[in-house]
């Protein structure tokens, strides 16, 4: 990309994201972070130059600037991705690491966070501002909605559905075909056989409903 990126939240997403853009060659404008102790500090190299609603610095947005948010929470993330589609008339960008495969046939929204080593396969979908792990698969014709996130070394196999706001714990398996539900939860380590309602939270080989 042309334009430097801001990034939202200086915590452990946003230092990830961080070196996926400095691994890409990407410049850095600076972080914005509502923590006090945070303000005026560096991350690296990088300066939080302000609070998430910095009035200064959101102008440039759009303009002179990129943004990525990086913020875990789903709610925070919403919350400034429609802030920057309403206000700065922008959608933030995609953080893939160098070290990801994507398949030219997938289709890839906005503001996605797609860590080293994870694949994307061919005529999968991923939705807008999704986190996923390192080493994450989505294999091929898989659908990730928006706002998910996938912890490190889970696989969505083939034809399975992952609904908004869903999470989805580190080395998760969804088999072929199956359905999570919008804002369910998967515990780690869990293997799915069966869909999963809207709300649930499910943990387990294979996975339960607690």
């Amino acid at each position: 990309m042309d334009n430097p990126v801001i990034i939202f939240g200086a915590g452990t997403l946003g230092k990830t994201a961080l070196d996926i853009f400095s691994e890409n060659g990407v410049i850095m404008y600076g972080f914005l972070d509502d923590k006090e102790e945070l303000q005026q500090t560096e991350i690296g190299t990088v300066m939080v130059l302000g609070k998430t609603d910095d009035g200064g610095v959101l102008k440039i947005i759009g303009k002179k600037t990129e943004a990525f948010v990086a913020l875990k929470n789903k709610i925070e993330r919403k919350k400034v991705a429609t802030m920057l589609q309403e206000k700065r008339k922008t959608m933030p960008v995609n953080a893939i690491h160098k070290a990801a495969i994507v398949s030219e046939e997938a289709t890839i929204g906005h503001g996605n966070l797609i860590s080293a080593g994870s694949v994307i396969g061919p005529f999968s979908k991923i939705g807008n501002l999704n986190i996923l792990g390192s080493s994450v698969i989505i294999d091929t014709e898989a659908e990730v909605g928006d706002y998910v996130e996938i912890g490190s070394g889970s696989t969505i196999n083939s034809k399975a559905k992952i609904a908004e706001g869903v999470f989805l714990g580190s080395n998760v398996t969804v088999v072929s075909g199956i359905t999570i539900g919008k804002n369910a939860r998967v515990g780690a380590g869990s293997v799915v056989i069966e869909n999963v309602a809207e709300n649930a939270t499910v943990f387990g080989n294979p996975a339960k409903k607690m």
